[in-house]
């Protein structure tokens, strides 16, 4: 066992420890993260509406509050839609300028500059114009990897240009904000120049736009990031991340928050249209199914611990259970604890990836509501759960069976660990009265 353990250890240091740091501290990963963190708080309201234009309640209802809600929902939907259309709708304008002004930052860039360049090489590729009117086709989930091609290629021509002193230079005199307006003017003419007529023969040539064809290109990975062996690699990853200390939650969302965006918008477009939701995994289900209390859905272990036979343990359970419940472990996951911890590693790791066998069979088969709306990823996992899914009752009871299973997972390792640190403590108390006998005996 100890050399077993010993081996896993030289493979997560020499190996997976640099490689996920080197992941987490890549510029374009921090800037795509950083852009989906600026876009959260418009898309969490914009996704909060459609409590008020969907309401939870069946069409035959007869109960005269439901009866009401849903139709006055459905007499004025179209004003009701309005927030949502432009939040969630057009969430792509958020994510685009939030990439290009993280980028810009790490380049020595003016964010703000930056940040609407993104955004203009974004709407010159993805909202085409025609009989006065522009297409919003691609302003939602289905333009979301145009937008983080864009934001990245522009931003690193205006860095390209400014490093090789390719600017118009005005005199000090003249004001800052002047100067950089006009800093910007070969940056965006270039970004025009390049992107607009490679727009124009991509459509000559293929009949799509270029959101339309990234689209399509990358339709099977799409279908693919939906599917159960995706989210066991992504939770396993996340998990061995962060066994090793590092932060495998911004790795792993930071690299499906672009999927999830795009199946998010999906399942909300076959809400609005009364079909059936095409999408399981997306960023609810990650954040309420498979981290109840944090990575590793921990919440349960909390729970264990407040009873542990062990007073270290028992003391970190009454730090760790009430930031738990709002998905924040790091208590837990570095006071008992469970990084570098043998002990603990096969439920830390297995747990989640159990829970996400559990849900998503459940989803397959009916059984569970599929997620619609975004959450905070603080909000308690059966409520979280529940809000996601447009307030259905089926998350909660999924809820409390992976916190069941989790605990039930949790609990001959934990007892292991409890014994190993009681011999311990019991060897040390043995120790010191050997010493203080010995003492006591020279004297």
């Amino acid at each position: 066992m100890s050399s077993l353990y010993q081996s896993m250890v030289a493979v997560i240091e020499q190996s997976i420890t640099p490689l996920a740091g080197k992941l987490g501290q890549q510029k374009y990963v921090i800037a795509i993260r950083d852009g989906f963190t600026a876009a959260l708080p418009f898309m969490i309201i914009g996704s909060f509406m459609l409590v008020f234009i969907f309401p939870p309640f069946s069409a035959e209802t007869t109960n005269s509050f439901a009866r009401g809600w849903l139709d006055f929902s459905a007499t004025y939907r179209e004003q009701l839609m309005l927030p949502f259309n432009l939040s969630m709708g057009v969430m792509t304008f958020f994510i685009s300028v939030g990439i290009g002004a993280s980028l810009g930052r790490q380049f020595n860039l003016d964010p703000i500059m930056s940040g609407l360049l993104a955004f203009m090489a974004f709407l010159l590729v993805a909202a085409p114009y025609a009989d006065g009117k522009i297409s919003t086709q691609y302003l939602s989930g289905q333009g979301i990897f145009t937008a983080l091609i864009t934001a990245i290629y522009a931003t690193r021509v205006y860095a390209w240009l400014k490093q090789h002193n390719v600017t118009i230079r005005l005199p000090k005199e003249v004001p800052t904000g002047v100067a950089r307006s006009f800093e910007i003017l070969i940056p965006v003419l270039v970004v025009i120049a390049t992107l607009h007529p490679l727009n124009l023969f991509i459509e000559a040539q293929t009949g799509m736009i270029i959101p339309q064809a990234i689209m399509h290109l990358l339709a099977p990975l799409v279908s693919a990031s939906d599917s159960l062996p995706a989210i066991l690699l992504s939770v396993l990853m996340c998990q061995i991340f962060w066994f090793a200390g590092i932060h495998g939650s911004l790795i792993v969302t930071g690299i499906m928050n672009p999927f999830w965006m795009a199946n998010l918008s999906a399942n909300q477009a076959a809400l609005a249209a009364g079909a059936a939701l095409p999408h399981v995994y997306l960023q609810g289900f990650w954040d309420h199914y498979l981290l109840i209390g944090g990575v590793g859905s921990t919440l349960p272990l909390a729970f264990l611990l407040l009873r542990s036979r062990v007073t270290h343990l028992r003391t970190i359970g009454k730090m760790g259970i009430v930031p738990s419940f709002f998905n924040i472990n790091e208590p837990i996951l570095f006071g008992a604890p469970i990084i570098m911890n043998p002990m603990l590693f096969i439920p830390f790791v297995f747990v989640p990836m159990i829970n996400a066998v559990l849900a998503y069979a459940a989803t397959r088969l009916g059984w569970l509501d599929q997620v619609v709306s975004l959450t905070p990823w603080t909000t308690p996992a059966p409520i979280g759960a529940s809000w996601a899914a447009n307030w259905a009752f089926s998350p909660v009871v999924m809820c409390l069976i992976c916190m069941v299973m989790s605990a039930l997972i949790y609990l001959p390792f934990l007892r292991a660990y409890e014994r190993s640190l009681l011999k311990t403590e019991e060897q040390k108390a043995q120790d010191a009265v050997s010493v203080a006998n010995a003492a006591r005996s020279n004297s």
